[in-house]
């Protein structure tokens, strides 16, 4: 699985150098921190980590044989002894089966099991952090391009329009005043445009740092699927199904098991044992005279061991009782969260659902703050505004359309943050695993767990992600482009379910 990931990401960068650059939609920059992503990578190591602990417990139940091999040379005979020998070899094989503990091994493999499952739920709220980060960049860059777009125009506009204002104060139609006004203005427009510019950078450098590739001409995303009709159905879909409440609770069951594992100190164990001893003195061993001495001998004993504590200084009650304070706590934990899931899915929505009204509001204000600044240009060549008036409208106008395609940015991200905390914002529901590339934590769990070689071991470790030093610094240009239709103008109501997401982005939030 690791290697088709880096294969597909290894083609992905060639085909990215050897082809000319082409248009990037949300799918694609999702596919690419799905494969590239080193935090994402980094939580899918660490899940295989934590599966080894089920065979760490595991192995305490099954048998285990030991062989001791020790060459001695004497150096100081017994004196008192005619059959001394000079040197010795003696080697032995023992063999132990466990069979009770206490409940021990059992209740151990079942804690290393619930702690499996809660990474696996660990490993999926990593995925939708990643990807909510993605598509919070992804839109970031499209705002900033935006802001730029409107930034550049007003300059462009402003120049115009002090260019004008000259004219008609050369002829002595306007006065100093006008002109200083018009000039202040465009200033001011300058600044920001290289303000806009500044945090187009910031964007296109952190959608590097998170997807591993620099953002070409990005698409605007297609509508998100799933949204819930109202805050209770939200808050039932994420209590049901949020990553991190998942993982509290089995963390929790673990710390159960925990407790039976502490006690199991105090019970009785029993094992079967055998072994088998060689000595050889190597021809050193003397004997009386008139004997021949026999200088190897073998062993062989079998049997069954009970071991019974009768006390050991209360430390196995302290375990337990400390095991038990730390389930009290998991149980805690797991409140706790589910609180924090029922707060942040609550504030999300409103969020979300706010972001949608601002965008209805903020469209109407761009409507009319277009007509208003046509008409106080209309007003002003037959003397009715002033030049100051005109400014002042295409200020207007320009708040309205900073605002606008602000909040359609932040639905959009609202939206999207509202179905990772309700559990719905992984790979296989945004439609990523078209091309079967799909991580699957079960395959290592069952390529792992019925090992018993000790000298199996995998290959040694490397990073999988890419680096991105060799790509070039980001800069702050932007396409010649309506700088509104790179969000759409279209006003999407969200909470209707849409077609298979990142797919086919027929319509643009």
């Amino acid at each position: 699985m690791r290697n088709s990931l880096r294969l597909a990401t290894a083609l992905a960068g060639v085909c990215l150098l050897a082809a000319p650059a082409s248009a990037d939609t949300l799918k694609d920059a999702l596919t690419r921190a799905y494969q590239d992503n080193p935090t994402l990578e980094a939580a899918r190591a660490q899940l295989r980590a934590t599966d080894e602990n089920v065979v760490i417990q595991r192995a305490q139940g099954l048998p285990s044989v030991n062989t001791t091999t020790t060459y001695s040379e004497f150096l100081v005979q017994n004196s008192t002894s005619f059959i001394a020998p000079e040197r010795q070899l003696n080697a032995s094989v023992d063999l132990g089966v466990p069979l009770y503990q206490g409940g021990a091994v059992k209740n151990g493999v079942l804690a290393a099991e619930n702690r499996v499952d809660a990474g696996r739920a660990d490993l999926r709220g990593t995925e939708s952090s990643v990807f909510a980060d993605v598509v919070a960049i992804y839109m970031d860059v499209i705002l900033n391009e935006a802001l730029v777009s409107l930034s550049s125009n007003n300059v462009e506009v402003l120049s115009i329009n002090l260019e004008a204002t000259s004219d008609r104060f050369e002829i002595g139609d306007l006065t100093r005043t006008d002109v200083a006004q018009s000039e202040s203005r465009l200033a001011v427009a300058r600044g920001d445009l290289q303000t806009a510019e500044a945090n187009l950078v910031n964007a296109r450098e952190r959608y590097i740092a998170l997807v591993g590739t620099a953002p070409t001409d990005l698409q605007p995303p297609p509508p998100l699927p799933g949204l819930p009709d109202s805050v209770q159905m939200a808050v039932d879909v994420a209590l049901e199904n949020n990553p991190d409440l998942i993982a509290a609770k089995e963390r929790a069951d673990a710390a159960g098991y925990d407790i039976e594992v502490a006690g199991a100190g105090r019970l009785p164990t029993f094992s079967a044992f055998t072994n088998g001893g060689y000595q050889n003195f190597l021809g050193t061993l003397g004997a009386v005279p008139g004997a021949t001495a026999d200088q190897t001998a073998t062993s062989a004993t079998a049997g069954v061991r009970m071991t019974l504590p009768l006390f050991q200084g209360g430390r196995v009650a302290a375990q337990q009782r400390q095991a038990t304070a730390q389930a009290e706590a998991a149980l805690e934990q797991v409140i706790a969260t589910e609180r924090s899931v029922i707060a942040q899915t609550r504030a999300i929505y409103s969020s979300w659902r706010a972001a949608n009204a601002i965008i209805a509001s903020s469209q109407a204000a761009v409507d009319a703050a277009a007509l208003s600044l046509e008409g106080v240009r209309a007003e002003n060549t037959v003397g009715n505004r002033t030049i100051l008036d005109i400014l002042d409208a295409q200020q207007e106008l320009l708040r309205a359309q900073v605002q606008l395609v602000t909040a359609r940015r932040n639905a959009y991200v609202a939206g999207f943050n509202l179905l990772a905390i309700m559990g719905k914002a992984e790979a296989r529901d945004l439609g990523l695993g078209d091309e079967g590339l799909l991580y699957d934590p079960v395959v290592n769990y069952d390529r792992v767990r019925g090992i018993i070689w000790d000298w199996q071991r995998d290959p040694e470790p490397e990073a999988d992600s890419s680096r991105t030093v060799d790509i070039p610094p980001a800069d702050g240009e932007v396409p010649d482009e309506d700088p509104l239709d790179e969000f759409g103008t279209e006003i999407i109501d969200y909470s209707d379910t849409a077609p298979p997401p990142l797919e086919t982005p027929e319509s643009n939030p």
